[in-house]
C-alpha cells in the first residue's frame, strides 16, 4: 500500500492592503470624536463606594510613606549633624 500524502493547497501571504484615504482634517477629528465616546461605552466605572474605597486606600498609603520618609530624614539630619562632633571640628 502506498501512502498518499495530502495535496499542498496554494495559499497567497500576500497580505490583504486596505486603502484609506486620507480623510480631510475635520473629518478625521469628528471620527476621533464618534470612536471615542465608542470606546467609553465599553468601560465598566467603578461605583462610588469603590471610588471611597480606593481613595481611603490610597491616602493611608500616602500618608505612611510621607511618615517613612520623614523618620528617615530625620536620621539623616541627626546622622549629618552628629559628624562633625565625631570628628572633632570646631566649627
Amino acid at each position: 500500500m502506498a501512502d498518499k500524502k495530502p495535496e499542498k493547497k496554494e495559499t497567497s501571504t500576500e497580505a490583504v492592503k486596505k486603502v484609506d484615504k486620507k480623510l480631510p482634517f475635520f473629518k478625521r477629528i469628528g471620527k476621533w470624536f464618534r470612536d471615542m465616546k465608542s470606546e467609553l461605552k465599553k468601560v465598566v466605572w467603578p461605583t462610588p463606594k469603590q471610588t471611597a474605597n480606593n481613595t481611603a486606600v490610597c491616602l493611608v498609603v500616602m500618608l505612611a510613606s510621607a511618615l517613612v520618609l520623614w523618620g528617615f530624614d530625620s536620621l539623616a539630619d541627626q546622622g549629618v549633624q552628629l559628624l562633625p562632633k565625631l570628628g572633632g571640628s570646631h566649627l
